[in-house]
């Protein structure tokens, strides 16, 4: 796998590691059907014998039976419950409630997020295959609920001042969304990796800002009929590339700026309006993290539906593989408090509030042999999340013996498992 596919700067990230530990149709009845007309052919001699008096009546009974018929339609139609997972309903619900009716997720990793290439070809540039309907079924039917689509849009956008969005692109990206969303799943669409302009400092704000704005306005447009179950993430990652800070929840000016893109991609998205004006948004720290220095830096839009996008592979020194004397390869339990030290932060600083977050990338690499490992991990991990109310997204970015971050849990050219008892012990969490 080529380099660029490094999904972190492992050095640098060691800093901050040391600081912190369907659509479901409806099933209504089938509406009652009018009585069959009698068709009663009778002799003339019948005919002629049939008074007028017998007419009206038979005229009666037959207007009676066609209101019987209909209040009986009515009745049903009453009876029969709403349609449930319309891909484009827009309930009038809190965030709160509507994060409450997720359980778990999965990332198309490495996919969507490619760069370097241009055109729908950037899909499979990173290695991994086309993605397919029959990929999001399996991925459905073995449970997950929730899928985050990691979109880079920096190789489609033309120059300012309009950042004209490549339709081809847009396109085959909403075609994998409906994939999902027609299995009644909920889906996450973001601004990938995005990092080389959205530089987030004094220096480059205003001309960021208003690319920025530029992206989010053509990609609402572009969805905003979609129902509750389509959810916008404004920015992952966001930070300065290379900075002394990159990862441990940058400076004062980058928290600044980042709360100015917060605000920005909120306000875009409701201006198109239609669905979006009561959309799920996700806002986020700087590089997503966890970390204090950055969440309590966080502004939160004055907005009805906003929820908090992190990120969280903890503890660091067991999800990656660091190659130092530090580093974790078993699980015993023994770190399982840094677990909950950061969703004890994030309930301080969010869910305290009816803030709902989300855990939009978590997981553990494959190294030396450690699927019993990680099978328990996760079991430790997803418990702390589900008590706290938060839904946790593996990582996928489909390597598991080539590349340098195994985080593949889903053999996507098999529609298979790799490490099958790691799915396993996620879905056991939500039985």
């Amino acid at each position: 796998m080529k380099s660029h596919v490094i999904k972190k700067n492992i050095s640098a990230v060691m800093v901050a590691a040391a600081l912190m530990a369907t659509t479901v149709s409806g099933c209504g009845q089938k509406p009652a059907e009018p009585a069959a007309t009698q068709e009663a052919e009778t002799a003339a001699s019948e005919e002629a014998e049939t008074t007028a008096t017998e007419e009206t009546e038979e005229t009666e009974e037959t207007a009676e039976a066609t209101d019987d018929a209909e209040e009986a339609d009515a009745e049903t139609t009453e009876d029969a419950p709403a349609a449930a997972g319309d891909k484009y309903e827009m309930r009038d619900i809190s965030p709160k409630d509507l994060v409450a009716e997720m359980t778990t997720g999965w990332n198309l990793g490495n996919t969507f997020d490619s760069h370097g290439t241009k055109g729908v070809a950037a899909e499979t540039s990173w290695g991994n295959p086309k993605t397919t309907k029959d990929m999001i079924d399996v991925l459905h039917d073995k449970g997950f609920d929730l899928i985050r689509i990691p979109t880079t849009w920096m190789d489609h956008i033309g120059e300012a001042p309009d950042y004209t969005v490549d339709e081809a692109w847009l396109s085959r990206v909403e075609e994998v969304i409906n994939y999902a969303l027609d299995d009644g799943m909920y889906v996450i669409l973001n601004t990938h990796h995005e990092e080389d302009w959205r530089i987030p400092d004094d220096a480059h704000i205003d001309e960021v800002d208003e690319k920025h704005a530029a992206l989010w306005k053509q990609i609402a447009e572009h969805f905003k009929d979609y129902g509750d179950h389509l959810i916008f993430e404004g920015l992952n990652e966001p930070r300065i590339k290379g900075d002394a800070h990159e990862w441990d929840g940058g400076t004062d000016e980058v928290r600044k700026c980042l709360n100015r893109l917060n605000k920005t991609f909120v306000d875009t998205v409701r201006a198109t309006g239609g669905n979006n004006e009561k959309r799920l948004l996700l806002i986020t720290s700087v590089a997503a993290s966890p970390l204090p220095v950055t969440i309590n830096d966080v502004e939160i839009p004055e907005d009805d539906h906003i929820g908090v996008s992190i990120h969280a592979y903890t503890p660091y020194a067991f999800t990656f593989d660091i190659d130092e004397d530090w580093e974790l390869n078993t699980w015993d339990g023994s770190h399982k408090k840094d677990i909950q030290d950061v969703f004890n932060d994030l309930k301080k600083t969010f869910l305290s509030k009816d803030i709902p977050v989300i855990i939009t990338e978590y997981g553990a690499i494959h190294k030396n042999d450690n699927i019993t490992h990680v099978t328990r991990w996760v079991s430790d991990y997803l418990s702390i999340a589900k008590a706290n109310g938060v839904p946790c997204i593996w990582w996928d970015n489909g390597q598991y013996e080539e590349g340098n971050e195994h985080f593949a849990i889903f053999d996507r050219n098999n529609l298979t498992w790799y490490r099958e008892s790691v799915v396993d012990a996620i879905m056991d969490i939500y039985k």
